[in-house]
């Protein structure tokens, strides 16, 4: 089982975490972890974008080497809802 080492930060920058992930997790995996862990809101919708190369990572995808590289920042952003 392959790993990658990775930083998951909030959009904000106000909180961020060096891990090591085996790539069998998902998007959703990571951004479920970041809410537990940080206390993020539950009610709000989130994406994650590899900041290292501009890219949204699917919630069902995992972090597959074509997406996510050791070093690379992945931001859990919040989905704003127009209304």
């Amino acid at each position: 089982m392959s790993e990658v080492k990775i930083v998951v930060r909030t959009a904000d920058h106000t909180r961020k975490a060096e891990v090591s992930l085996p790539r069998e997790k998902t998007g959703a995996d990571v951004i479920q972890a970041a809410v537990d862990n940080w206390a993020l809101p539950t009610d709000t919708d989130y994406a994650l974008v590899n900041t290292s190369n501009g890219r949204s990572l699917a919630p069902s995808a995992g972090l597959a080497v074509a997406m996510v590289n050791d070093g690379d920042i992945l931001e859990v952003q919040p989905v704003l809802v127009a209304g």
